[in-house]
């Protein structure tokens, strides 16, 4: 079977079009991560925020890295002796560890990340520099060419003309 890059396409997105992740996942046996669950919202015209619910994890145990237009993050909780003596009923609350990767556009940066109530935010700005935006160009006419005036004539149907 033959292997379909994709990564050109992520480029002309702003970096999270499932579309293409859908894409790239067709035909690997293994099933996709699904935990943590998470969020991805557009907040105005050039921000993004992703949202991940991690609750249970505190500050010191995440870690977000942005490199090379991947941003990468990662929970691991910290061992805990105080558990010895504990016995289990029924265990809901996921303790074990994870690492999400998320494919940024060009011109994505990480502007900041919040962890309040279990849900940590991390918010994001698409930066295109100067050079790279759009400009208008000015159409100049050659010299020795007479500029066209249209003009209309304004005056009212019965209306004199003064002399």
């Amino acid at each position: 079977m033959r292997n379909v890059d994709f990564s050109p396409l992520y480029r002309s997105t702003v970096g999270f079009d499932r579309l293409f992740n859908l894409l790239d996942t067709v035909g690997q046996p293994e099933q996709a991560p699904s935990y943590p669950p998470y969020n991805i919202e557009r907040t105005g015209e050039n921000d993004y925020r992703i949202s991940m619910a991690v609750a249970g994890f505190s500050e010191d145990e995440l870690s977000i890295e942005a490199h090379a237009n991947v941003l990468t993050v990662k929970g691991e909780k910290a061992d805990q002796d105080d558990e010895e003596g504990r016995e289990y009923l029924y265990r809901g609350i996921a303790k074990r560890a994870f690492e999400r990767r998320f494919q940024l556009a060009d011109h994505m940066e990480v502007r900041g990340a919040t962890l309040k109530n279990g849900l940590l935010h991390v918010e994001l700005l698409r930066n295109i520099p100067e050079a790279m935006k759009p400009r208008r160009i000015e159409i100049e006419s050659r010299s020795g060419d007479t500029a066209r005036t249209i003009s209309a004539d304004t005056r009212k149907a019965g209306e004199m003309t003064p002399a």
